[in-house]
């Protein structure tokens, strides 16, 4: 609720207000969105080893709520921010923001983006928390509550993108980022309230991604070694022991063999105590750490998606102000508002689709999920492929509506073109559905998949995608206005502020063959991919192949 509208209005703020240019306002927003992503990384392990993911989501909130309270206090003040000026009029010489004022803009935003990253590793992870994996029914609920996940954020979209992006565009800036911090200083309240119901995550207090690294340092040690024959030979600490009292065991996989020789024991060495740990590695943890590989390639798959997203929150946003935006002689619908169509439709869907259709389809595979979460992921590329491909015919007729009219040099919102803006839905709709798929199917995937300790940074390996493919579109919106300089007045296919002047649909059309592709290269990653054994606590030797021939008749 407190950031979703920012989302997919904030170029708006960084075009009309502090007079960036489109696509250097597009860029603004996707560079925030990407910082925020991707801090979530440095959360997550503080939150997994040091702070616990309760303290990280409240430290999170408080800085969140600081971040939105310093974007109110200089939208507020006139000194705070450049001279009112119309950036959309082509003989307006409006000054940019700079300065000391630019400074507070930019600490604004890095500590808001700090907050939401802290927000993303913590919460998500903290819910699952309260699921034991290890039982049947809490596996069935853990699975709901990920489907549960998608809804909150679709209910609080919901009010976002229509109450606070009216507030936004009506009564001013100072008002919309005021009503955002209200909202997340009560999200604190009320997370603090319920922690006295919640299962706490203990802190252990060392760090699995250390225990990860130390995997790849001992095969590298150990690279001139021999196999053996046997897996069960490679080191592994007794289940008797005191030590194991608390560890995870999973099995040995034949997959990624050249970590096994972290795990294996020169017949020259005699323990008498802990072995070096940076050379010699039980089973379980070169397990973790093939674990973490094996999903680096799907995790590759998933940043075009954010790619594609990206363009929804700035440049569809910006071929809505150039249209019809009316819905009645006196009401106008903002652009900004448009992802409402697919949240409503989500807030439907969502209930409909866990408690009616991942039942029907778990009498047929039984999977708690219904399907497997990367057949779930997998719908949701090719939609986003779909998406894109809509929004590039849009853009054609859009851009016909203004040939047609002779408005191609009109001034967006003051001269609106004969064309509902509600056109440009239906990309914002495909899309919708596919965020269904691919959003809950990732954060479970990874959370599910993730080794024990690592079960916070497992959900941001959704967000370090969505980061990645932040950055990625400011790094594709500069290249293919440098290889496009030439071909529009503007310089290039996206640059300067009149869309009606440039190729925004050649574009979009760009950017869905690029989806489609990766898609076909997700199908190949998709179905070489294995499952972590869901059994995985059991340690003794004569069960240790269980779990993972279970493994083998789970398909992708």
């Amino acid at each position: 609720m407190a950031t979703i509208s920012l989302a997919v209005n904030f170029v708006t703020y960084f075009n009309g207000v502090m007079h960036f240019q489109i696509a250097d306002a597009a860029n603004m927003v996707t560079n925030y969105m990407g910082v925020s992503y991707i801090l979530s990384i440095v959360a997550a392990v503080l939150a997994d080893t040091l702070v616990g993911r309760h303290r990280t989501a409240v430290i999170s909130g408080c800085l969140e709520l600081m971040g939105l309270s310093l974007l109110a206090f200089q939208a507020h003040y006139a000194k705070l921010k450049p001279l009112p000026c119309n950036i959309l009029d082509p003989t307006a010489h409006c000054e940019k923001v700079g300065g000391g004022n630019a400074v507070l803009l930019f600490v604004a935003l890095f500590v808001l983006a700090a907050g939401s990253s802290g927000i993303k590793a913590s919460v998500p992870s903290h819910g699952a928390d309260q699921f034991d994996e290890k039982d049947p029914k809490e596996l069935i609920q853990m699975s709901s509550y990920f489907n549960f996940v998608l809804l909150a954020v679709c209910l609080g979209a919901a009010v976002s993108l229509t109450v606070f992006v009216w507030i936004q565009d009506n009564k001013g800036w100072d008002w919309g980022f005021g009503v955002g911090a209200i909202s997340m200083l009560l999200a604190v309240i009320f997370f603090i309230a319920g922690l006295p119901m919640h299962r706490i995550h203990v802190v252990q207090g060392s760090s699995t991604v250390v225990e990860i690294l130390q995997v790849y340092v001992a095969a590298f040690r150990n690279r001139k070694l021999q196999l053996p024959e046997d897996p069960l030979d490679l080191y592994e600490i007794n289940k008797d022991k005191e030590a194991a009292i608390e560890a995870e065991f999973l099995p040995h996989r034949d997959t990624l063999r050249f970590l096994d020789k972290a795990a294996i024991q020169a017949s020259s060495e005699n323990f008498s105590g802990a072995p070096n740990p940076w050379k010699l590695c039980r089973v379980t943890q070169v397990e973790d750490a093939k674990i973490l590989l094996s999903i680096l390639p799907v995790f590759s798959c998933t940043i075009i998606m954010t790619l594609c997203l990206a363009q929804l929150q700035t440049f569809s946003i910006q071929q809505g102000l150039t249209m019809d935006t009316s819905i009645t002689k006196s009401f106008n619908i903002p652009p900004a508002s448009l992802p409402i169509i697919p949240v409503i439709f989500l807030i439907i869907l969502v209930p409909i689709y866990d408690r009616l259709v991942v039942p029907f389809a778990r009498k047929f595979t039984g999977l708690p999920t219904g399907i497997t979460h990367l057949q779930r992921i997998g719908v949701g590329l090719i939609l986003s492929s779909i998406s894109m491909a809509s929004a590039a015919l849009m853009e054609v007729k859009r851009k016909d509506v203004a040939r047609d009219h002779n408005m191609l040099d009109a001034i967006p919102v003051l001269q609106p073109l004969p064309m509902s803006t509600f056109w440009i839905s239906i990309q914002f709709f495909i899309f919708g559905i596919a965020d269904m798929f691919t959003y809950v199917g990732l954060l479970e995937f990874f959370y599910s998949e993730a080794p024990k300790g690592l079960k916070s940074i497992s959900t941001c390996f959704l967000w370090s995608s969505m980061a990645l493919g932040y950055f990625l579109s400011t790094i594709v919106v500069n290249i293919v206005n440098g290889a496009t300089k030439g071909s529009t007045k503007s310089g290039g296919w996206l640059a300067g502020n009149n869309i009606n002047r440039n190729n925004l649909n050649l574009f979009y059309w760009l950017l869905s063959i690029l989806s489609f592709i990766n898609f076909c290269v997700y199908l190949f990653v998709a179905r070489r991919y294995k499952y972590r054994p869901q059994n995985a606590s059991l340690p003794s030797n004569e069960n240790r192949e269980a779990p993972a021939n279970q493994e083998d008749r789970r398909e992708n």
